[in-house]
């Protein structure tokens, strides 16, 4: 809310539809029209910051400034990160190898090794990520081999979390059991680890290795 009269307009339109009105406005003449308007349409509300406020300046000993906090700058780091954010989402689990060499930061591993959480994570701080399955049988696309080998980290994990992390995934899908599929069996899991492992190893540009759980 920019102003009263977009406060005025909200609360016509909680009249018409018969909603309820909370509001959290700092400056206390906003505060006031939005009770006196509710009152004079018919429309209940509730100032969910007033008390808030009140206990914390009878706390502190001091009076509240009334003044809203104005809005963070647009700065260049903001559109980096979003730059970031836009780029990581559109590389995820693989998608679009071409693009590896703009990454700041490619991460490779098995499936379930939290690639796209991390990937999120580092692309809210401004780097631009991309991620990269590992699968048995598939090979890797060569674009990952033509980039810079300093911006790969290769991902690793227990056995047993990564057993656990892919039983809670299948029981996510609705599954009752992975009787039809290796996914989560510790045979399967430890042979796919291995695999990705020795990938690791044969890499001539050396991958960082970043282990995700304990040993």
């Amino acid at each position: 809310i920019e102003n009263e009269g977009q406060l005025l307009e909200v609360i016509k339109q909680a009249a018409r539809v018969g909603a309820l009105v909370l509001y959290t406005l700092a400056d206390p003449n906003m505060a006031e029209s939005a009770n006196h308007a509710c009152q004079l349409w018919g429309v209940q509300c509730a100032n969910i910051l007033a008390p808030t406020t009140a206990a914390i300046a009878a706390h502190l000993g001091v009076n509240p400034s009334g003044i809203p906090r104005g809005k963070a700058p647009l700065t260049k780091e903001y559109f980096r990160r979003i730059d970031a954010i836009e780029f990581t989402i559109k590389q995820d689990d693989g998608a679009l190898p071409e693009n590896l060499h703009r990454a700041d930061i490619v991460l490779v591993g098995v499936s379930r090794t939290g690639k796209t959480p991390l990937s999120i994570y580092l692309a809210q701080k401004g780097y631009k990520v991309a991620n990269v399955p590992v699968v048995m049988g598939v090979p890797l696309p060569q674009h990952l081999f033509e980039v810079d080998q300093d911006k790969i980290f290769g991902l690793t994990i227990n056995p047993s979390v990564l057993q656990s992390i892919r039983k809670a995934r299948v029981k996510a899908l609705g599954f009752e059991s992975d009787s039809s599929t290796n996914y989560s069996r510790m045979v399967h899991v430890r042979e796919e680890l291995d695999y990705c492992s020795r990938i690791f190893a044969q890499n001539p540009g050396g991958q960082s290795l970043v282990r995700l759980s304990l040993p």
